[in-house]
């Protein structure tokens, strides 16, 4: 084997370690592990927001269909979820319940804030805390 041949298969199996030790799971970096949260009833939608710190009181649900082709505003959406752990992205295209609840103990500057959970096959798959205002002021839930 030639020497220029050596180096090149040197170099290719120390790239390849580079890339497997710095992306083992191939996700980017910023996307936590995290597990399923159970929303399979309402208790357990309001003890996730109680997990995080949220006190809040549920005033709507409606169904929905998470759409198949995110927008620019759902996109941006979407980024919040991954940031969180959540599998909004996974759902895409799925019909889905959208919880609203009033938040209890958070109004800054006497805003009246508002959480969603949007809930899929049981599963929480995306969440967020917002101004009512239209969302002039929006936060991540955990």
């Amino acid at each position: 084997m030639s020497k220029k041949t050596m180096y090149i298969l040197i170099s290719a199996a120390i790239a390849l370690a580079a890339i497997v030790l710095f992306f083992p799971d191939n996700k980017p970096a910023d996307v936590p592990a995290s597990a399923p949260v159970d929303a399979s009833s309402a208790s357990r939608r309001i003890d996730y927001f109680a997990s995080h710190g949220w006190e809040v009181e549920e005033i709507a649900e409606k169904n929905i269909t998470i759409p198949a082709d995110f927008s620019q505003d759902y996109e941006q959406y979407a980024q919040l979820q991954d940031k969180q752990g959540l599998p909004l992205r996974e759902y895409a295209g799925r019909n889905a319940q959208l919880y609203v609840y009033d938040v209890k103990n958070y109004s800054p500057e006497s805003r009246k804030m508002l959480a969603e959970l949007l809930v899929c096959d049981d599963t929480a798959i995306a969440s967020m805390v917002y101004s009512e205002d239209g969302g002039s002021l929006r936060l991540a839930v955990s």
